[in-house]
């Protein structure tokens, strides 16, 4: 750093560690988050847990090439003993055992996530994930607004509204989720290579707000975090590793972290026990993160026409597969004393028709009716408009209990799930107008989060990456191999000329549906073309938003030179 004055001269960089160059944009309030202190905490989780990740993710890459060559996922010989043992998970604490509606959506913008906290639910779910484009400023602010959200300071003035947000005096527990393995964090390098993303988001988060959470409490009371995109017990045992180092270095007691883990990858769902198993210490359960489980369904099994996925708005928790894989996780984590929670309605209020409003609405509630009854312990809603009628679907059914742990399995269909159940190829129609919805969604959602934007409303959705992820890889696999497709009664083959001609059209269409000024100024026309490239590329890359991250990797080279 360069010698002090008496007078001292505002900042213009990161006190870093040796080794850690920030090179995101520098700002005093993203200063107060990146000290040199949670800096250097973060390296050092990089530096001991990196060589595991990187064979994680090796092993990942080695799974899909077996599964390329015909090799279905399977349960695992080996862990047998785990999934047989009568082993338990710790108890779940009680600050959170009713955790029957979960808010979810991005750790920014600020005001959200004010709403967020105050909205009735249980829980908030704060996402560096699915639902947040992982700029530099989205990042940096989520991390600012946690940090004042549990402090209890967060407040936000709207001057066009003449309305000041602030936090109620109850408000839903927090719970972050910190990105997936796979994503780097390009803006702090450690050691000359990108972090890890995952351990950016937790390790800023974890030191500045664990002791927050001791404030007089034992082990179990935070801080809680949410879990993405593993595929294996071995990245569960990572994250073990992680929890205990971070313990350990911050002096808190054994098992006070706890974190909950979503089942949202196929191969996972192999390996339930095993997950809970290696975290039984830290886990409060799993969840059914069912749109990004279809997306790995159709990603896993890419190389296999048998195994095409009809339109995606069919493939709802009625398909044989689905259903399998959610009586599974239920049992599994009812077995191990541990929650078992359902998945996203993804509707969102429809304020200017009461009819189709109350329409959606009754979607919902069926939808939750059948995970409630299920065995399910709660449950993920999008908006805060949906959270009165899915308190009274869940509450209404637990009478006063605040989950289902201890209830005995709700039929006989979950001891009988074999492999093939969870394997089952779905049944519906392919049609045109599911690969034109495919590339609507796919396109408008790529030109928000291109924009800074990672959770969209499109056509009374509330959409994430998780479905853009189908839309993608959907279309991919019908291209790939030749998918019958119906045109209004005509059968027609996927091709990449009808691709071509149907992205040319909705190209139209969302200029049409957005307007004509706001398409220009926005990022749709490379949207478009980062899609149209994703769905006819010879190989399936394995995340949209992976291809995509480096557009949005804005790197200040005067952020590296502390100033000299």
């Amino acid at each position: 750093m360069a010698a002090a004055s008496t007078t001292a001269a505002p900042a213009t960089c990161y006190d870093t560690p040796e080794g850690v160059d920030v090179r995101g944009r520098y700002d005093p309030a993203f200063a107060s988050v990146l000290t040199r202190g949670a800096l250097a905490f973060v390296a050092g989780l990089q530096r001991e847990f990196r060589g595991a990740v990187r064979h994680a993710m090796e092993q990942r890459r080695e799974a899909q090439r077996r599964y390329d060559a015909g090799e279905p996922p399977r349960f695992d010989p080996a862990t047998r003993f785990v999934r047989e043992g009568g082993w338990r998970c710790a108890p779940v604490p009680p600050a959170v055992a009713d955790r029957t509606v979960e808010i979810t959506g991005p750790a920014e913008p600020r005001k959200m996530v004010i709403n967020a906290l105050n909205s009735g639910a249980k829980v908030f779910m704060a996402d560096f994930e699915d639902a947040l484009s992982p700029t530099w400023e989205n990042l940096m602010n989520g991390q600012v607004n946690l940090r004042d959200a549990v402090a209890g300071t967060i407040t936000f003035r709207d001057a066009a509204r003449g309305r000041e947000y602030r936090l109620n005096d109850q408000t839903a527990k927090l719970f972050v989720r910190p990105r997936g393995w796979h994503l780097p964090e390009a803006h702090i390098l450690i050691d000359g290579e990108p972090a890890i993303g995952c351990l950016v988001d937790f390790g800023l988060y974890f030191f500045h707000n664990h002791a927050a959470f001791r404030a007089g409490q034992g082990a179990g009371l935070g801080p809680f975090f949410y879990l993405p995109k593993m595929e294996h017990s071995r990245e569960a045992r990572i994250w073990n590793g992680v929890f205990e180092r971070a313990e350990q270095t911050a002096g808190i007691e054994r098992a006070s972290i706890r974190a909950t883990v979503l089942v949202e990858t196929l191969p996972a769902v192999f390996q339930m026990d095993e997950i809970l198993y290696e975290l039984r210490d830290h886990s409060v359960g799993l969840n059914c993160g069912r749109w990004d489980y279809i997306f790995s369904y159709v990603k896993t099994f890419r190389a296999h026409p048998d195994r095409l996925l009809p339109d995606r708005a069919l493939v709802g928790m009625g398909q044989h597969f689905m259903r399998s894989y959610s009586h599974l996780l239920i049992r599994t984590c009812h077995r191990r004393g541990v929650h078992a929670m359902g998945g996203m309605a993804a509707q969102i209020p429809i304020k200017d028709d009461a009819a189709a409003n109350e329409a959606a609405l009754e979607l919902v509630r069926k939808d939750k009716l059948r995970e409630v009854r299920a065995g399910h312990d709660g449950t993920w809603a999008a908006h805060p408009g949906l959270i009165p009628a899915i308190r009274e679907v869940f509450e209404g059914h637990l009478g006063g209990r605040p989950n289902q742990i201890g209830d005995a399995p709700a039929g006989q269909e979950a001891a009988t799930v074999t492999a093939e159940d969870l394997i089952q190829p779905p049944r519906g129609a392919r049609t045109v107008d599911g690969l034109r919805l495919n590339a609507r969604v796919g396109v408008q959602y790529l030109a928000a989060w291109l924009a800074g934007s990672g959770s969209v409303p499109l056509y009374n959705l509330m959409e994430d990456a998780a479905t853009a992820e189908i839309s993608r890889v959907q279309n991919w696999q019908w291209l790939r191999h030749g998918a019958a497709l119906d045109a209004a009664g005509v059968e027609v083959r996927a091709t990449p000329e009808l691709l071509a001609r149907v992205m040319e059209e909705e190209m139209a269409r969302i200029q049409a549906e957005v307007g004509r000024e706001r398409f220009r100024q926005g990022r749709y026309a490379e949207a478009g073309r980062i899609f149209s490239r994703q769905c006819t590329a010879p190989e399936l890359d394995d995340f949209l938003t992976l291809d995509a991250y480096n557009l949005i990797v804005v790197h200040h080279p005067g952020a590296a030179d502390k100033g000299e």
